[in-house]
């Protein structure tokens, strides 16, 4: 099976710190085109961040530059979403993704450039 398993979501009060992770299982991460996506209730899921599958290029979401850091270990398969001063328009459920592809633009792709998705997992920034 080809599975994306996210962990790491939490309530965080404003200014505290997460670290998502999500592993991938069946497939091989190293070759693969990752991002971050997000979704608040009644909002349209945006993209946070993403990375080449190279390494060599990063992006992010105006909202969350200089906050968030992706990065991925490829001996574990997996990779991450360090969230640093957290605010509570931050609050949304975060999804990895990933995709085996020669394409690449240097802005972070939409949601339908990728083909496995994790399970969504809960971020919620309150005091």
């Amino acid at each position: 099976q080809l599975q994306l398993v996210e962990s790491g979501g939490g309530l965080v009060q404003p200014g505290g710190s997460l670290r998502l992770s999500c592993a991938a299982s069946g497939f091989t991460l190293d070759y693969y085109h990752i991002g971050w996506f997000r979704q608040a209730p009644g909002k349209e899921r945006e993209a946070v961040s993403c990375m080449r599958s190279s390494g060599g290029s990063t992006n992010y979401a105006d909202s969350v530059k200089g906050r968030f850091t992706i990065s991925r270990d490829n001996a574990k398969n997996t990779m991450y979403l360090q969230m640093n001063g957290l605010k509570p328009e931050d609050t949304a459920v975060y999804y990895c993704a990933a995709r085996s592809s020669p394409v690449w633009w240097p802005w972070c792709p939409g949601p339908g450039y990728y083909g496995y998705w994790g399970q969504g997992t809960q971020v919620t920034v309150s005091s």
